[in-house]
C-alpha cells in the first residue's frame, strides 16, 4: 500500500499561520503521516530526516511549496535523490514532479529559488557593510562577556562552572570560555 507522507516546515514559531495552512493542505492531500517542525533552513532538520527515513517503495513525499523543503540547488538534488534511491516520489501542490515537465520545473523553481536567496544575502553583506562604513552596525552584542565580572566572582564563592551557568541562565561552554581568559 503506498502513502503520502507530507513534510511542514517554518523557519520560526512566529510563523504559525502559515505552519498551520501548510498541515491543512497536506492532510487535504491524503497524507496519512505528517512530519512538522519549526527550523530554519540551515539548522539541522530531523523531521525531514525522519520523514526520508519513512518512505517505502511506491509512497510519495508531499510538501506544499518548494523553498519549505530545500534550501538550495545542491540541497534539492540531494533530497531528490534521496526520494528516488527509495523507489518514492516527490510532489509539491500543484506541480506534478514525475513527469518530465515537471522536473524541469521543479529544477527552474528551486534555481530561482536560490538565486533569490543569494540576492537576500548580498543585499544584507551591503547593508551591514553600509552601517559599518557609517558606524551605525556593532555587531550582536556580547551576552555572556557582558557578564564576566559575575561569572569570575561566583567561581570565587566555589561555584562550578555548571551551577554558574545554570544560575545566570547560559551555556555551560560559555562560562568555560570565560574562565579560561583570565
Amino acid at each position: 500500500m503506498t502513502v503520502n507522507v507530507g513534510y511542514a516546515r517554518t523557519s520560526t514559531l512566529d510563523q504559525a499561520a502559515g505552519f498551520e495552512a501548510q498541515v491543512k493542505a497536506l492532510k487535504e492531500a491524503d497524507c496519512k503521516k505528517i512530519f512538522k517542525e519549526q527550523v530554519s533552513s540551515v539548522a539541522a532538520r530531523p523531521q525531514l530526516d525522519a520523514a526520508l527515513d519513512r518512505l517505502r517503495e511506491g509512497d510519495t513525499l508531499v510538501v506544499t511549496k518548494l523553498d519549505r523543503l530545500a534550501r538550495s540547488m545542491k540541497h534539492l538534488g540531494e533530497i531528490v535523490e534521496a526520494v528516488k534511491e527509495k523507489g518514492g516520489h516527490l510532489h509539491i501542490l500543484d506541480l506534478d514532479t514525475g513527469t518530465a515537465s515537471g522536473e524541469l520545473v521543479l529544477n527552474l523553481l528551486a534555481s530561482v529559488a536560490q538565486f533569490e536567496r543569494e540576492m537576500m544575502l548580498e543585499r544584507q553583506r551591503e547593508g551591514i557593510a553600509k552601517a559599518k562604513a557609517e558606524g551605525k552596525y556593532k555587531g550582536r552584542k556580547a551576552t555572556v562577556r557582558a557578564m564576566a565580572a559575575e561569572v569570575h566572582a561566583l567561581k570565587e564563592q566555589g561555584k562550578g562552572p555548571s551551577t554558574i551557568a545554570r544560575e545566570l541562565g547560559v551555556g555551560r561552554t560559555s562560562i568555560y570560555r570565560i574562565l579560561n581568559e583570565r
